[in-house]
């Protein structure tokens, strides 16, 4: 029987309300022995204390610096357009795993890792990504259904997998992989307290759901012969 059957992979959009309500109803009514977000340690205590950092801050960090500035306000602006701070969503299923008293769990890469991977990309990748990110500078469209921004998310991965192969695999499957054993490992340690059906809401990026499932689906678990 593989981890799939144990673990339920929430896919949100990072800045939609309608995921922070999606995964609210999610957990509330699965009522689960543990949650897992998409997030490290750094960006836990980010999310839990947020703080807004000007760019002559960043530079003094140097490129890792600046990398992380322009993702920070990629995020930023986009929850500005649809009326959501960034990682809504996770600060859902923090507070929901408090009321509910069950594990939480952090299951994404080191951000500091992560960061110095990007700056590994080949050149090309990096300054189609600069010139891509100077897009947070410029209005966006007006506020869409969050079905037709899935659509449209759909098609813009598929373009990122095109252009940006290294990128894509340091930033998706990658941390795929990451997510994937941390869950595994999850509902081993769940099954060893005696829990015989463990049950884990994991809430993760939209672009993470189909490829954590993938890998959870294609491990078998182990069963208690009782």
């Amino acid at each position: 029987m593989s981890y799939l059957r144990y673990v339920k992979v929430i896919g949100t959009m990072h800045v939609s309300p309608e995921s922070r309500e999606r995964v609210r109803k999610i957990i509330l009514g699965e009522k689960p022995h543990a949650v897992a977000i998409e997030l490290d340690r750094r960006r836990f205590y980010a999310i839990r204390n947020p703080q807004k950092m000007a760019f002559g801050d960043a530079m003094k960090y140097g490129r890792k610096g600046i990398i992380q500035y322009i993702l920070t306000k990629v995020e930023e602006k986009l929850g500005e357009e649809f009326g959501m701070i960034p990682g809504g969503e996770m600060m859902e299923a923090i507070n929901l795993a408090g009321l509910l008293g069950v594990p939480l769990y952090l299951i994404d890469e080191d951000i500091n890792i992560i960061t110095m991977k990007i700056l590994k990309a080949p050149f090309r990748e990096k300054l189609l990504l600069l010139l891509e990110s100077l897009a947070v500078f410029i209005p966006l469209p007006l506020k869409r259904e969050e079905k037709d921004i899935i659509m449209d998310f759909k098609v813009m991965m598929t373009q990122f997998k095109m252009r940006y192969p290294y990128l894509y695999r340091v930033l998706v499957e990658e941390r795929n992989e990451i997510m994937a054993r941390n869950l595994i490992a999850i509902v081993d340690s769940l099954k060893a307290k005696g829990i015989k059906k463990p049950k884990v809401i994991a809430v993760v990026g939209l672009g993470h759901k189909k490829g954590i499932e993938r890998i959870l689906n294609s491990h078998k678990a182990f069963i208690s012969p009782r």
